[in-house]
Order: structure tokens, then sequence, then C-alpha cells
């Protein structure tokens, strides 16, 4: 069966046309979220487009997008201060088609568990390291969405007790402690971003090293923290900052040791996301499919 999913971020629209059972894709679009169009009609000429190539009917349309879903996963019910009218939009009226919606993190979940590196989990912990830290749980096979569609902020949980409060008014946030948002404020204002300071951190730059390797240490502290939580059977790292790969992955294997409880000498595996920026599109898709009546 054919399913549609789309993925509204603030800078791209990513549209991918998926026969399910398989996790081929038939089709991808890419479209500005601010272009030439009002992002809602894009989204909608995304969806035409899609289906005009289906050889087959399309089953479900899922769409994942920053913010919290409401209850229903009908629409967007919070989402401050981006993508202005968003909140309450609701796409199954505007698109005259049932349309599923799932937080982007949650989605980039489900497309590493059904078809990627958690594939065959049935207990998973990831995170998205981007702009800021998101993340998503899947527990016993099953996304866990929670009270409010709050569940797998991960971002928000705390490393430390001192600095400012992260959007969530929580200190020292994992968030703030190697989100690429804050590498300006992080390096006192020596890099504008994480590839800046990746390229020194190789280049052996101490101050980029010290700096780094910190941003590390805090993100074991923070996974063993959740493995504390949740005991998953992996842990999933994506976004932008997993494509350090080894450098992210060796000082994060070592700090570890450190902080992960192994009763029995079990240790946790981590692995790198498969999917790159059509994990949302591929979750949403598949959040879809799970989500109408008669599938699963």
């Amino acid at each position: 069966m054919n399913a549609i999913g789309i993925d509204l971020g603030g800078t791209w629209i990513k549209g991918v046309l998926m026969q399910v059972e398989t996790g081929d894709m038939i089709k991808q679009l890419y479209h500005p979220t601010n272009g030439d169009k009002d992002w809602k009609q894009a989204v909608a000429e995304t969806v035409s487009e899609l289906r005009n190539v289906a050889s087959d009917p399309v089953s479900a349309i899922g769409l994942s997008a920053p913010g919290l879903p409401n209850v229903t996963n009908q629409y967007i019910a919070f989402m401050p201060g981006r993508l202005s009218g968003l909140e309450g939009f609701h796409w199954g009226h505007f698109l005259g088609s049932s349309v599923h919606i799932v937080n982007d993190a949650h989605a980039a979940l489900l497309a590493e568990s059904r078809f990627g590196a958690a594939k065959g989990y049935k207990n998973v912990v990831m995170l998205t390291l981007g702009t800021g830290v998101g993340g998503g749980v899947l527990i016993n096979g099953q996304l866990y969405q929670g009270n409010f569609q709050k569940a797998g902020h991960v971002g928000h949980i705390a490393v430390g007790d001192e600095g400012e409060r992260d959007i969530t008014g929580m200190p020292g946030s994992l968030e703030d402690a190697i989100g690429n948002a804050s590498v300006e404020k992080r390096s006192l204002g020596r890099f504008s971003s994480t590839y800046q300071l990746l390229e020194a951190y190789k280049q052996g730059d101490y101050f980029a090293q010290w700096l780094w390797l910190s941003s590390v240490r805090k993100l074991a502290i923070g996974i063993s923290s959740l493995i504390n939580c949740f005991s998953p059977d992996v842990v999933v790292l994506g976004g932008g900052i997993a494509q350090a790969e080894d450098d992210l992955l060796r000082p994060l294997t070592d700090f570890m040791t450190l902080y992960e409880w192994r009763p029995g000498g079990y240790v946790t595996p981590i692995k790198l996301a498969q999917f790159g920026d059509m994990a949302g599109a591929i979750g949403a898709a598949s959040f879809a499919i799970s989500s109408e009546p008669g599938f699963s």
C-alpha cells in the first residue's frame, strides 16, 4: 500500500510517496517553506503532486511538524514562536482527506524503528541533535506520546543546575549543552555553528576541543539518565550533529563508560540514524498508515 508523508520544517517542506510494507520511496519532493507560495498551499500542492505519480491509491497521509499535536493527532495544538498559523490548523479539513499529525522528532523515531537503525527493537530512545535537541521514545513497539503529547522532549532534561533556563524553563538543559543554537553563546562568540566548532576541534584547537568534549560529556550524562529511566534496547542518534560520526561516537563511548549503569556488564548500544533529512516524511507516512482503521 502507498502512503504520503510530509515533513513541514522552517526551511523546507519535504514530501515522500512511500510503499509502506517495504519502505521504498517511490517519489521525493522538496519545496521551500517560505518560497513563492503560502506554505499551507505549498503543502497542498506537494500532496497533489505525490498523488498524481501514485500508480496505486494512497491509503493514508501523514504530516510531521514541530510542536505538540492534539490528543487525536489532527493538528498541532502548541507551537509558539514558529510557523505562525500552524497552531490549531486542521490539515484534514484543508486537504479534504484524513491527515494524521505527528511531532517531527517522533516521526524520525518511527522511520528508524520501522525501516532503519532501530528496526527489530521494541524499546528505543532516539535523540535528534540539531538546532536544538529533540527525540522520541518507543515502548513495546509503540510510540509513547504521553500526556499532552509532550513525551520524548529529551533535550529539556537537565544535565546541570546552572545557566539560563531553556524555552521550557529548565536550567542546564541538554539542548543548551549541545544544540547548534547555543554554540555562539557557549563559545563566547568564537564559533557560530557546530560545524565551525568541529573543524577547529579536528585542527587541534585546544579551546574547541575543551568545548566539544564538554558538550559530549553532558550528552553522555543525558543518555545515561535516559537509559536509567527507560532501559531501552538501543539508543539512536540523528540530526545534523550526528553527522560528526566518529568525532562524536569516540568520545561519547569513552564518557558512557563513566556514567552508564551496566548491571551484569550489559552495554546499551548507541547507533547513528540511517535516514537523513527525509526521516520526518518517512516517519509521518508510517505513522499515518498505522493510525488508519484496519491497518497496523
